[in-house]
């Protein structure tokens, strides 16, 4: 795949026109139709919701750990890395300590847990701990924090989407594009449940880095220098405060830094324990393997494997910025651009300067980024949804009744989604962001809460079904109030990794404090 994307790359070619042609809208029409090929086939397999949701236990390691990398990718990765590279430098990539840290505790502490009773969310093992109310509360908050999380995901992948057909990003144009994601995402992940969501994010997790890593050979290419002289001339070059483009650590100890090694360690470490540990939608993919420890190895093989791909992405950034901002460097073959929306940068470079054919694969891999996430936001949210509260309600029907229901929910799902997107056209621009940091601090409302009530229910035998939904809502407002505490006048600027450590301790200690009516001991981790 890779190879082929190579040779097309290396073809000469005449100078491609600017915008899509004929032969680009082909190769994303095929891609299209072949996601949604996948999701049929699937569909013929299943019986019950058991297979919809779980695919029977059935899913090699190896493929879980693809689907949770694919899951943690997304539009906002393929356009947001690059951007955050290109106005900074690569201090992003320190934020991943937290995922190695999150990965080895959810997989040591939570993982275990979660097979040993068997569930099918883990919103069930709160219900074993502290009650039916428990459960559904946590699930609730999930389906919240989802929206949050994925509708921010759906609006990013909208932009490249709205450029292509629209040529702009204004806001009437931005609805139109979500529309179409969210239908084309429902319609393949109602069909073919999770074995469709995970075999297909396999496949589009090769055609986004493949994208990747052709994009940053073709840079490469026209750039006139030596790789090392590119490198050289990053080390001497600064970004907005004063650090060095190549910086991959920041020691410095202000609060609201956003990738600081700190917020690091005791920030991100936290959002991805969140991600990895109450997230329905990332460990719904676990739970499709056969025992624990392949789940738990999936997981900790996909934190060192996104690694590598961030790094991919924040290294175009880095050749973008050379292309596009240092017309000293590129000389004659400077683009006659100014790249006022740093959001632009790597479509722009798409769009304007790839040769036909391969502009339209490299618009499929951004699609594979979108898709690879709303997919699976879209199952989990119906698998929840189905499993805590439809399924208790209306006990006793068939297999294909509750079939039936799963895939209604699906649909119901990306309404809901694409909702919340149209409201992030408004409210991204208004937050001044980039997109990086937007959708990561939307995800914080709910994760901070969810944390703490399952550190709570795995590491302690306290807590209640009121002191479980009293916290939930205590770490939503704790993030509320401190994202919003400068425009309210108060002196407290804490970038999103310190909002999660405060909401989580905050919710935590609250959660703690109820007295449990029964206690199950078994729970706990050993």
């Amino acid at each position: 795949m890779i190879a082929a994307l190579l040779a097309m790359a290396l073809a000469p070619v005449a100078p491609a026109p600017a915008g899509f042609t004929a032969l680009d809208w082909s190769v994303v029409v095929v891609y299209f139709l072949c996601v949604l090929a996948l999701g049929i086939w699937f569909a013929r397999r299943q019986k019950n919701a058991g297979d919809y949701f779980l695919a029977g236990r059935r899913i090699p390691m190896w493929a879980a750990s693809i689907s949770i990398l694919a899951t943690t990718l997304s539009a906002v990765t393929f356009i947001g890395a690059p951007e955050e590279a290109f106005a900074g430098n690569l201090t992003y990539i320190s934020a991943n300590l937290g995922v190695v840290i999150a990965a080895v505790v959810v997989a040591v502490f939570f993982i275990p847990v979660f097979y040993r009773h068997n569930v099918t969310t883990v919103y069930e093992l709160l219900e074993i701990r502290m009650g039916t109310n428990a459960k559904l509360g946590a699930s609730a908050m999930f389906m919240l924090g989802r929206i949050f999380a994925s509708g921010s995901r759906l609006f990013a992948a909208a932009i490249p989407l709205s450029l292509i057909v629209f040529g702009n990003i204004e806001p009437q144009h931005m609805v139109q594009s979500i529309l179409m994601i969210a239908f084309v995402a429902a319609l393949y992940t109602t069909f073919g449940g999770i074995a469709a969501v995970i075999w297909t994010d396999t496949a589009q997790v090769i055609i986004l880095v493949g994208a990747a890593l052709v994009a940053a050979f073709l840079l490469v290419q026209r750039i006139p220098e030596s790789p090392l002289e590119i490198g050289r001339i990053l080390a001497e070059s600064q970004a907005a405060d004063g650090s060095s483009k190549l910086a991959l650590f920041d020691f410095r100890t202000d609060l609201s830094l956003p990738y600081t090694v700190w917020s690091a360690i005791f920030g991100f470490s936290l959002l991805n324990m969140a991600w990895y540990g109450t997230d329905q939608d990332l460990v719904q993919r676990m739970l499709t393997c056969r025992s624990a420890f392949r789940a738990s190895m999936s997981l900790i093989l996909s934190a060192f494997i996104a690694i590598g791909v961030v790094a991919i992405f924040l290294a175009l950034g880095l050749l973008l910025y050379v292309y596009y901002a240092r017309p000293d460097i590129m000389g004659a073959a400077a683009p006659a651009l100014d790249i006022a929306d740093t959001r632009r940068v790597f479509l722009v470079f798409i769009l304007d300067e790839m040769p036909v054919g391969l502009r339209g694969l490299m618009i499929a891999g951004l699609f594979a980024a979108a898709m690879s996430s709303l997919d699976s936001g879209l199952n989990a949210m119906a698998s929840t949804a189905v499993s805590d509260w439809y399924r208790p309600l209306r006990r006793g029907k068939s297999d294909r009744h509750y079939l039936r229901v799963s895939r209604l929910a699906v649909a119901l799902w990306a309404m809901a989604l694409a909702s919340f997107a149209c409201i992030c056209v408004w409210w991204q621009q208004a937050s001044g962001e980039g997109l990086l940091q937007f959708a990561l601090g939307v995800m914080v409302f709910a994760y901070a809460g969810l944390l703490g009530v399952f550190l709570t229910a795995i590491f302690t035998k306290r807590g209640s079904s009121v002191s479980v939904c009293i916290a939930l809502v205590a770490g939503f407002v704790t993030v509320l109030f401190l994202q919003n505490a400068p425009a309210l006048g108060i002196n407290l600027n804490l970038s999103l990794g310190w909002r999660m450590l405060v909401g989580t301790v905050v919710s935590f200690s609250i959660c703690a404090s109820g007295r449990p009516k029964r206690r199950d001991s078994t729970v706990q981790a050993e």
